[in-house]
């Protein structure tokens, strides 16, 4: 299954009775598995977590710790970039060349590194005099 499938087929899968906006998410870890994430809002907090974080805590869960691709989908007229939040949590498992594609329902896709979704990361380096 391609990351696109994998994270339509998640997407489905969402809870989202507030904003009724579903987003799924896949990784492909550097050892070749898939793990998928979707949003999951609640009343006490009706944002929600992300679609990508679900996907990096599965990819966590199952002992993988580093990720080569992200693909994230959502009902939208243009690409739903990752939140700031996820942005720091995809860097801390990811190198900053790896590509991540946003793309909505209609195939409207914008490809970015992480690096260029988050310039300045704050990485372990900026801990060495620690």
């Amino acid at each position: 299954m391609s990351l696109l499938d994998a994270a339509t087929e998640i997407r489905e899968r969402a809870y989202a009775p507030y904003s009724n906006f579903k987003v799924g998410a896949a990784i492909r870890a550097t050892s070749g598995n898939v793990y998928q994430g979707c949003n999951v809002e609640n009343v006490a907090y009706p944002e929600g977590t992300c679609a990508e974080a679900g996907a990096i805590a599965a990819m966590i869960a199952a002992g993988d710790s580093e990720i080569e691709e992200v693909v994230v989908i959502a009902d939208s007229p243009l690409p739903v970039s990752p939140c700031g939040g996820c942005r720091q949590k995809l860097s801390e498992f990811g190198k900053g060349d790896v590509k991540v594609t946003m793309t909505t329902l209609e195939g409207n896709a914008q490809t970015m590194t992480l690096a260029e979704l988050l310039p300045g990361v704050f990485t372990q380096a900026h801990m060495d005099n620690s």
